[in-house]
Protein backbone atom coordinates (compact mmCIF):
# COMPACT_ATOMS: atom_id res chain seq x y z
CA UNK A 1 0.00 0.00 0.00
CA UNK A 2 1.20 3.27 -1.21
CA UNK A 3 1.28 6.07 1.52
CA UNK A 4 -0.82 8.22 -1.01
CA UNK A 5 -3.60 5.75 -1.47
CA UNK A 6 -6.69 7.29 0.75
CA UNK A 7 -7.60 5.03 3.67
CA UNK A 8 -9.08 1.97 4.29
CA UNK A 9 -11.93 3.32 6.56
CA UNK A 10 -15.31 2.97 5.29
CA UNK A 11 -17.15 6.06 5.00
CA UNK A 12 -19.11 7.55 8.27
CA UNK A 13 -23.04 6.71 6.90
CA UNK A 14 -21.38 3.10 5.82
CA UNK A 15 -20.17 2.56 9.48
CA UNK A 16 -23.45 3.97 10.76
CA UNK A 17 -25.37 1.33 8.66
CA UNK A 18 -23.44 -1.16 9.58
CA UNK A 19 -23.91 -0.66 13.33
CA UNK A 20 -27.64 -0.78 12.96
CA UNK A 21 -27.14 -3.71 11.05
CA UNK A 22 -25.36 -5.48 13.81
CA UNK A 23 -28.29 -4.09 16.72
CA UNK A 24 -30.65 -5.45 14.45
CA UNK A 25 -28.88 -8.88 14.62
CA UNK A 26 -28.17 -8.86 18.28
CA UNK A 27 -32.29 -8.05 18.72
CA UNK A 28 -32.99 -10.89 16.13
CA UNK A 29 -30.88 -13.71 17.85
CA UNK A 30 -32.56 -12.50 21.53
CA UNK A 31 -36.10 -12.90 20.05
CA UNK A 32 -35.29 -16.14 18.60
CA UNK A 33 -33.46 -17.64 21.61
CA UNK A 34 -36.65 -16.03 23.84
CA UNK A 35 -39.18 -17.55 21.50
CA UNK A 36 -37.46 -20.93 21.55
CA UNK A 37 -37.36 -21.23 25.02
CA UNK A 38 -41.37 -19.84 25.27
CA UNK A 39 -41.91 -22.69 22.56
CA UNK A 40 -40.15 -25.23 24.51
CA UNK A 41 -41.75 -24.44 27.79
CA UNK A 42 -45.23 -24.44 26.97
Amino acid sequence: MLWSDPPDEPPEELREVQQKLRRMGYVLATAIMVGTLVLLVR
